[in-house]
């Protein structure tokens, strides 16, 4: 298929255990950042799966705690809808050809996400952020724990 992997059933694909390495670019002052940890995606009752993100984010030079979850619910043909922890969309996951766009609005801001699966352990997401007070640009890379 190239240089996409499909992906039948994305949450089968996303269970478990990632290591995380994103980097952030703020193409406005040419700032960068970068976070470094783990996400796993266990199962939630419904059938769906709870993405937990946690690690350290330098930026500035200053290194914090981060951490964000998410939920990925089933949704028909191997594909999912992410929504925010307390249940508001964020986009919908198709990968069944390794590769996806998806948008997301925020405000006066939109974000751009493409999805693209590399092999069996390895996936990227390249989120564009473009607004009146945001210029960014996050890649991130998951490769698959044990």
């Amino acid at each position: 298929m190239g240089e996409f992997w499909p992906v039948p059933d994305v949450l089968a694909y996303l269970a478990g255990r990632w290591s995380v390495a994103r980097s952030v670019r703020d193409l406005a002052s040419g700032e960068e950042g970068r976070f470094t940890g783990t996400t796993g995606f266990g199962a939630l009752d419904d059938g769906g799966l709870l993405h937990h993100e946690s690690g350290t984010f330098v930026w500035r030079g200053v290194a914090r705690p981060a951490e964000r979850t998410l939920r990925f619910l089933p949704s028909p043909g191997g594909t999912a809808e992410v929504r925010f922890a307390d249940g508001r969309p964020f986009h919908d996951l198709d990968l069944t050809s390794g590769r996806h766009i998806a948008d997301h609005p925020c405000s006066a801001d939109l974000y751009r996400g493409e999805f693209t699966v590399r092999d069996a352990d390895h996936w990227r997401t390249v989120w564009r952020v473009r607004g009146p007070a945001k210029d960014l640009v996050l890649c991130t890379d998951y490769a698959r724990e044990g």
